[in-house]
């Protein structure tokens, strides 16, 4: 018989619980970064506004990423789901702070389509690698249902 881990709160604190999707994004971020391709997005996907403020571009692809990966209905719930993580989300994508949704936003309206096409290329990409690794990919699924 497996013991679970129980927790019981004692104080009156609200403590956040860590999101149940969490496990997914770290297991994807591990893939994404085991074969390199969240250093080639970095090097290989470039937008007219190379930069928003502080954040660059990759730090906008990980939080879709985590997005996609979360099944949450909205962005906006996503960002509220993931408010008290959000500095070790990013430090699974080897990034340090989340961009803002409204920074989120405009980037999304600015995005122009070459470098829509090289960030579909790359995730096609990964694609095409996973197929070494069909354990992993079988559990990780998109929003409608089907395997990344």
């Amino acid at each position: 018989m497996t013991q679970s881990k129980v927790t019981i709160q004692i104080t009156p604190e609200a403590v956040p619980s860590v999101p149940s999707w969490m496990g997914e994004v770290a297991a994807f971020a591990q893939v994404l970064s085991h074969e390199g391709l969240l250093k080639t997005i970095q090097e290989q996907v470039r937008f007219a506004r190379a930069r928003f403020g502080t954040y660059e571009l990759i730090d906008f692809v990980v939080v879709l990423i985590g997005y996609a990966v979360s099944s949450e209905p909205t962005l906006k719930a996503f960002y509220e789901r993931l408010a008290p993580f959000a500095e070790p989300f990013m430090a699974l994508f080897g990034r340090n702070q989340l961009p803002h949704r409204s920074t989120l936003s405009r980037l999304l309206a600015a995005l122009d389509q070459a470098s829509v096409e090289t960030l579909r290329s790359l995730f096609q990409e990964i694609c095409l690698r996973a197929n070494r690794l069909p354990s992993l990919v079988d559990c990780l699924t998109g929003r409608a249902g089907c395997g990344w």
